[in-house]
């Protein structure tokens, strides 16, 4: 019989399963996705402890990953435990039967659409919160080493009598603790309140009670240890109150107690911590009531009694006892901020002495011939010349130097020499082809060290070269130049297996070259060129050629970035810097302890503490800040990179900073004695510039011990912002070899200057000694100006410069057609209780395009100078053109005009004689040594005919004239060799 059925009739769609092929593929898809995942994950963790183990630092990566593995599973289990428990509990209390209600029909489904999944849902939730706390509690790995690990202060706060070491190691891994179990104790009450929901045990519309006793003793207690840990926070906070920030007028970094705090929220916190406990034995006792009613109303009354006693109360205190009379009522406090903060920062024992900003002595000879006495004032910028060295010292298009150049001492002939000194490194921006192999196999590193002295330009305002060419001679001997780590080196180098390097090239050709050292991370292993491929995302590493045995590939090459990486708990210096040390270049690099835990000290945010006018332009030197807000820091390590090996040394420099000692606890091995720093390595270490930024902004404000004066205000000083350009931002600090006051001889030193606040005039100059392993080091020396006279700052003594007519004509002159004038450091030198500033300025003109010293600018007790050289304008200054000084160094510009005479045949003829010895001065600069000769002929002529002329206007009585040879010109009979 046909079907009589309604509906079309034809053939019958069947959608099954896939084929077998295609499931069989999804499958090996999916287990392809699952292992690159697994692999990638597997790359970082290998090549990290390829890396760490390179360096023999591996002990550092060891700790740090175990102890974040510790932190992740303890605290992971603790909360999935605890939230589980309590799922698991309320899933166990549940009520037999439910209420045939609305409610309880809708809730039916859900229960029955979960039932079949309850165990795997109970274990997503707790394994998604045990992963989220376990991820956050291993990002405690610091606080948890810092804790285990503390080393007493042997210094008390003064209002608890508590050590220092309380506040900075156990305060904040109890505060830790305790945000944990808060979390813990919420999201144990939400699970447990859904459970208890979800299966009747709390019903919200249904008839009758509200909850079960079950799931009221419950939540009960699990609010009771909520409330509990609250009474916990009340009690930690009390000691929270010296570590505490807030905001001050004489200060907006105050922290540690105020009147109020001691007279207010003191006793406020002890009361609401005995309302809390009480309060929590009130849930705790429904266990046996069966009623909420009384710990809810103990729990109003917590949070009223908060919000009156602990808020209210301490407003009125404020408000009617303290800002009636808030000097008196907060000296007490202040004196005690005082003390930690200078006790913090280290500058409890700086010196201020009183300073007077005028001359005593009007003998200005004497004045003259004690500037050299005074100080070595550098005229080399190391901030303005980079550009000159690459123009001069490049060589190649494919090395560069650093934007800032830096200054160190290096010693001749038994004196030291304050000294700019950069890097030849490699630039892969200048090499001619970019491509894989170029960028990490054939340029792989930099050459040799260029050095220049810093208190002398030559003749055209150039350095004058103590270490250069290519490769690099000069004074600093012999050593190793190649550098493979450096601030430039930025990129991954492939060294030392089949394919060579290019090391340098000169005038017979390319030179090339294989690295011979061990550093590095050998790629001969395949698993270890996979994961690397897979971590620089770079194939090529897999499978290229020019990769085989001995092939070693070196990364984390910047000084600062390998510091950071085997000591993560160290905070670095902005400025790393070059010295050659026992045949090596090493780079020198200061590191930090800090904490943010020292009672009473206020605190002070490092990247802004340490932001000048050359941060502002170069990020490179911005400081590497483990903890940016801080309220204790000591330069606590010495490190070394050596720019061959890439060896990273960390020497302990201050053995009493117990922040460091807790360190050492927990990196045994990691930090070398202070001893085993070597007399040559010494020589080159110096005060770190960060420290000193930070050490100069809170001396602007706690230089006063007395806390009224603080309180008043009137003696806060301010940084002043950098004159020489328009950023807006402050002045640099600078290195400069010179007597203070107090000295009998010049000292490295680092200085800087302060302002009143909101005002341009001078009320205080800075130093500090820079030189290290002498018995001043880290000393402050501060000169107090006095507040009677005022004394020009530094931007009013940069807009004197500009406004005086003579000197504005002469820039005017310099920035002739596409010159331009550059002003270099202005440096302070106090000088016989006046100031000298001294500012060399210079040009970059026509196609050349980097600066030249062609003038400095000199002003002292009003006299302003503005010459060619820096003797020129100090004898200007101190009117003694005619006085004499030392001889200049070879290169130094020497030459003066002509001696003039009234005789105008004497005249015409010395004329003849300067005319021909500046020709023979140039041809010697080209090596025409034809012109030169011919050049001395000329001269020679000239000086008989001048001397002729003499004689004869001498036996006919005339007035006797200045005669003789031009200044600096050679005696006709020197030969061409002796220029």
């Amino acid at each position: 019989m046909p079907d009589r059925g309604g509906g079309p009739t034809g053939p019958r769609i069947r959608v099954g399963r896939p084929s077998r092929r295609v499931r069989t593929l999804l499958m090996t898809l999916g287990v392809l996705a699952v292992l690159g995942m697994a692999f990638t994950m597997f790359a970082g963790f290998w090549t990290d402890w390829l890396w760490y183990r390179s360096v023999n630092y591996s002990s550092v990566f060891t700790t740090t990953l175990w102890t974040k593995i510790g932190l992740f599973f303890v605290f992971g289990l603790l909360m999935a435990v605890a939230v589980g428990f309590n799922i698991w509990l309320a899933h166990r209390l549940r009520p037999p039967l439910s209420a045939m209600s609305m409610e309880q029909q809708s809730l039916d489904r859900y229960r029955m659409g979960i039932a079949p999944y309850k165990k795997w849902l109970l274990l997503g939730i707790t394994s998604l919160v045990g992963l989220i706390a376990g991820a956050s509690a291993s990002g405690q790995w610091r606080t948890w080493l810092m804790w285990v690990n503390g080393v007493s202060f042997n210094q008390k706060d003064p209002q608890f009598h508590l050590d220092v070491s309380f506040y900075a190691f156990d305060l904040p891994w109890y505060r830790f603790l305790l945000g944990f179990g808060f979390a813990a104790a919420i999201l144990s009450v939400i699970a447990a309140a859904l459970t208890h929901y979800l299966y009747g045990g709390l019903r919200v519309t249904s008839p009758g009670a509200r909850a079960t006793s079950a799931a009221t003793g419950h939540l009960s207690v699990l609010l009771g240890i909520f409330v509990a840990l609250k009474a916990v926070a009340y009690w930690l906070d009390r000691y929270g109150l010296a570590v505490k920030s807030s905001d001050f007028k004489a200060t907006d970094a105050w922290t540690g107690l105020r009147y109020v705090d001691a007279n207010a929220y003191l006793p406020a916190k002890t009361i609401l911590f005995c309302i809390a406990v009480i309060c929590a034995l009130l849930f705790f006792a429904t266990l046996w009531r069966r009623t909420w009613q009384l710990p809810v109303i103990g729990f109003g009354l917590m949070v009223l009694s908060a919000i009156l006693i602990g808020g209210l109360y301490p407003a009125i205190v404020q408000k009617f006892q303290v800002q009636p009379n808030e000097q008196a009522k907060e000296a007490p406090y202040v004196a005690k901020n005082l003390k930690a903060t200078r006790d913090a920062y280290g500058i409890n024992d700086a010196k201020v002495s009183e300073y007077a900003g005028k001359a005593a002595t009007t003998d200005k000879t004497k004045l003259r011939e004690d500037v050299d006495n005074t100080a070595s004032i550098r005229v080399m910028d190391p901030n303005i010349v980079s550009p000159t060295f690459q123009q001069l010292q490049q060589m190649r298009n494919y090395y560069a130097f650093p934007t800032n150049l830096d200054v160190d001492r290096y010693s001749k002939d038994g004196k030291d020499q304050d000294t700019v000194i950069g890097l030849r490194e490699l630039n892969l921006n200048g090499i001619p082809k970019n491509n894989w192999i170029n960028d990490h196999f054939r340029y792989t590193h930099g050459y040799g060290v260029v050095a220049a002295k810093g208190t002398t330009a030559d003749a055209e305002g150039r350095p004058v070269f103590t270490e250069s060419d290519l490769p690099s001679k000069g004074d600093l001997g012999s050593y190793q130049q190649r550098i493979y780590y450096g601030e430039k080196t930025t990129t991954y180098s492939i060294v030392g297996g089949p394919q060579k390097e290019i090391d340098y090239s000169d005038d017979s050709g390319e030179k090339t070259y294989s690295y011979g050292d061990k550093s590095g991370v050998n790629l001969s292993n395949p698993v270890n060129r996979a994961a690397y491929a897979v971590a620089f995302n770079e194939p090529q590493i897999l499978y290229s050629g020019a990769i085989g045995d001995g092939s070693r590939i070196l990364y984390n090459r910047t000084p600062k970035q390998r510091v950071e990486a085997v000591a993560p708990w160290l905070t670095i210096d902005g400025d790393a810097y070059p010295a050659v040390v026992d045949g090596k270049i090493q780079w020198i690099v200061d590191a930090y302890t800090t904490t943010n835990g020292y009672p009473y000290a206020s605190r002070t945010t490092l990247g802004d503490t340490t932001a000048d006018s050359l941060t502002a332009t170069n990020n490179s030197r911005a400081v590497v800040a483990q903890q940016n807000q801080v309220n204790y820091i000591r330069n606590s390590v010495k490190a070394t990179v050596d720019a061959y090996t890439g060896k990273v040394e960390l020497y302990q420099w201050d053995t009493q900073d117990p922040v460091l000692k807790t360190w050492m606890k927990a990196f045994p091995g990691t930090v070398e004695p202070k001893g085993d720093i070597s007399k040559s390595l010494m020589s080159h270490l110096r005060y770190p510039q960060d420290l000193f930024k930070v050490q100069r902004e809170l001396l602007t404000r706690y230089h006063v011990e007395d806390a009224n004066t603080f309180l008043s205000g009137s003696e806060v000083w301010q940084v002043p912002d950098d004159p020489t350009n328009k950023t807006g931002d402050a002045v640099p600090p600078y290195y400069l070899s010179m007597k203070m006051p107090d000295q009998s001889s010049q000292a490295f030193s680092l200085t800087t200057t302060f302002t009143p606040n909101g005002r341009d005039n001078l009320s205080a100059f800075m130093t500090v000694d820079a030189e290290a392993g002498t018995s001043d080091y880290g000393k402050i020396r501060i000169l107090k100006l006095p507040t009677s006279t005022t004394v020009n700052g530094p931007k009013q003594v940069q807009s004197q410069f500009n406004s005086e007519q003579d000197i504005a004509e002469s820039i005017r002159l310099l920035q002739g057609g596409d010159s331009e004038v550059e002003y270099g450091n202005l440096l302070t030198v106090p000088l016989d209780g006046g100031l000298l500033y001294v500012e060399p300025v210079y040009v970059r003109g026509g196609g050349l395009k980097y600066p030249l010293l062609r003038k400095v600018l000199v002003t002292y007790g009003g006299n302003t100078a503005f010459e060619d050289t820096l003797d020129q304008a100090l004898n200007k200054v101190f009117g003694a053109e005619g006085s004499t000084t030392e001889p200049p160094d070879e290169g130094e510009d020497t030459t003066t005009p002509p001696p003039t005479s009234s005789n105008p045949t004497v005249q015409a003829a010395l004329n003849d004689a300067q005319k021909a010895f500046d020709a023979g001065q140039e041809a010697l600069k080209k090596g025409d040594w034809q012109a030169y000769g011919t050049a001395q002929e000329d001269l020679e002529d000239a000086l008989r005919r001048a001397e002729e002329a003499q004689a004869a206007a001498d036996k006919t009585g005339s007035r006797p004239s200045p005669s003789g040879s031009p200044s600096g010109s050679p005696s006709p009979s020197r030969s061409p060799d002796s220029g």
